[in-house]
C-alpha cells in the first residue's frame, strides 16, 4: 500500500502547503541567474563557461532523478525531501562564499540534486496529500509551485543584490530562511510511509508502467522544448540584455526571468479546465512562437521582442509541464508516481542542459546573432514536431470526466 494522505479529508490548505518545499527549492534553482554577471566580473569566465556552470545543475538533477523517484516510492517522500533540503542549504552556503568557478560548479551540482528530489518526491507528495479526488488540483499546484519558485528566485536575487550590501551573501541568506520553513513543512506533512517496497533496481533510469509510455512521451514532446527555451533565457538572457540594452542591471535580468515564469504560472490557471490535448498543443505552439521572436529579436536589437520571446517560452513550458503532469497523475498508480514524475523531468532536462550549453560555446565561436538563430531554429523544429505528435495521438490523451 503506497503512502497516502493521513486522513480521508485532509484540509485543502495542506495541499497548498505541501507544494511549498517545491517552491522553496526552485527559488534556489534560479537565484544565481542575475548574479552571474558579478561572478563573471570578479572571477572572469566566458559565455561557454557560464553555460557549463548552469549545466552542472542539470547534471546534478539528472543524477538525482536516477535515484530519488524510486527511493521515494519505496521509502516515502520525507526520507528523500529532508536530505534534499539539507543539500540545498549547503548550496546556499557555498554560493554565498564562492570565489572560484569550482565553487559555483559544486553549488550548482548540489542545487540540481535537491531539485531532482523535489520534482519527483515533492510533486508526488502534493498528490499524496491531495488524495485521489483532488488529483487535478494537485497537478496544478505542483506544476505552478515549480515555475513560480523558478521565477521568484531571480527576481528576489536581482532586487536584493542591487539594493542591499554583500549581494551574494544577502541573497542566499534569505533563501536559507525559506528553505528552513520548507523543512518545517515537510516534517509536519501528513503523508505515510509505503507499506511495502517495490521491485527492481534502486538506481535506474526512471520509467512508467506498461501502457503509460505514450502518456510520458506526449508530456516530454511539449515539456522538453519549453523548458529548453526557458533554460536558454536563464543562462544567456543576462548576456543578451547586456548586448541589446548595454545594461548589467541585475534587477532587469531578474525581472525578465520572473515575468517569464509568471507567465508559466498564470497560463496554467488560465488553461486548467481545457482538454489536456488542447493544453499540450497550445504549449508547443507557444514555444515555437517564442523562438521565432528570439530569432527576430537579436538582429533587430529589440528588447520588446526578447521579452516577448521569454513570455511565450514561459507559457510553453507551463502548459507542457501541466499537460504532462496531469496525464501522469491521472493514469499512473501512486506507487510509481514519483518515478513517473522523475521520468518526465529527465526527458525535459536533458535537452534543456545540452542545447543551451552548445549554444553558449557556439556563440563564443561564431557570435551571438548566429548562435541565437541556430538555437531558435532547432527548438522551433522540436516544438512543431511535438505539436504534430500530440495532434496525431488524439485517442491516447485521456480527459477527466
Amino acid at each position: 500500500m503506497p503512502e497516502r494522505q493521513a486522513a480521508p479529508r485532509t484540509p485543502t490548505w495542506w495541499v497548498w502547503l505541501a507544494a511549498w518545499p517545491v517552491t522553496a527549492v526552485f527559488v534556489l534553482s534560479n537565484a544565481a541567474t542575475p548574479l552571474y554577471v558579478l561572478w563573471q566580473s570578479d572571477i572572469g569566465f566566458s559565455k561557454g563557461t557560464l553555460t557549463v556552470v548552469f549545466a552542472f545543475y542539470i547534471v546534478g538533477l539528472l543524477g538525482s532523478l536516477l535515484v530519488s523517484g524510486v527511493v521515494s516510492d519505496r521509502l516515502g517522500r520525507k526520507p528523500v525531501l529532508l536530505p534534499a533540503l539539507a543539500l540545498a542549504l549547503a548550496a546556499c552556503a557555498i554560493f554565498a562564499t564562492a570565489t572560484t568557478v569550482t565553487a559555483l560548479l559544486v553549488a550548482r551540482l548540489f542545487t540540481g540534486i535537491a531539485v531532482g528530489a523535489v520534482v519527483s518526491a515533492g510533486m508526488a507528495a502534493v498528490t499524496d496529500v491531495a488524495g485521489p479526488e483532488r488529483r487535478r488540483l494537485a497537478a496544478l499546484l505542483a506544476s505552478c509551485a515549480m515555475v513560480f519558485g523558478a521565477g521568484l528566485g531571480p527576481l528576489l536575487a536581482g532586487v536584493l543584490s542591487e539594493t542591499l550590501p554583500a549581494p551574494t551573501v544577502t541573497v542566499f541568506a534569505v533563501e536559507a530562511v525559506l528553505l528552513v520553513t520548507a523543512v518545517l513543512a515537510v516534517l509536519r506533512m501528513p503523508v505515510r510511509r509505503p507499506a511495502a517496497a517495490g521491485e527492481g533496481a534502486w538506481v535506474r533510469v526512471p520509467g512508467v508502467p506498461r501502457g503509460n509510455g505514450v502518456h510520458l512521451a506526449l508530456g516530454i514532446a511539449v515539456f522538453a522544448p519549453g523548458i529548453s527555451a526557458t533554460s536558454f533565457v536563464l543562462s544567456l538572457g543576462p548576456t543578451l540584455l547586456t548586448e541589446l540594452l548595454g545594461t548589467t542591471s541585475r534587477i532587469v535580468s531578474g525581472t525578465m526571468a520572473f515575468v517569464m515564469f509568471l507567465a508559466a504560472t498564470g497560463v496554467q490557471f488560465a488553461v486548467r479546465k481545457l482538454p489536456r490535448r488542447t493544453v499540450l498543443t497550445a504549449g508547443a505552439i507557444s514555444t515555437a512562437l517564442g523562438m521565432a521572436a528570439l530569432i527576430a529579436a537579436v538582429p533587430a536589437s529589440s528588447v520588446v521582442l526578447l521579452v516577448t520571446s521569454a513570455l511565450l517560452a514561459g507559457a510553453g513550458q507551463g502548459m507542457g509541464q501541466l499537460g504532462g503532469l496531469s496525464l501522469l497523475n491521472s493514469t499512473v498508480p501512486p506507487q510509481r508516481l514519483a518515478e513517473a514524475n522523475a521520468a518526465l523531468n529527465v526527458g525535459g532536462y536533458l535537452p534543456a542542459g545540452l542545447l543551451p550549453v552548445s549554444t553558449g560555446y557556439l556563440m563564443d565561436a561564431v557570435g551571438l546573432p548566429t548562435g541565437a538563430t541556430v538555437f531558435g531554429t532547432a527548438l522551433t523544429v522540436l516544438a512543431v514536431v511535438g505539436a504534430l505528435f500530440v495532434l496525431a495521438s488524439r485517442r491516447r490523451v485521456p480527459e477527466p470526466a
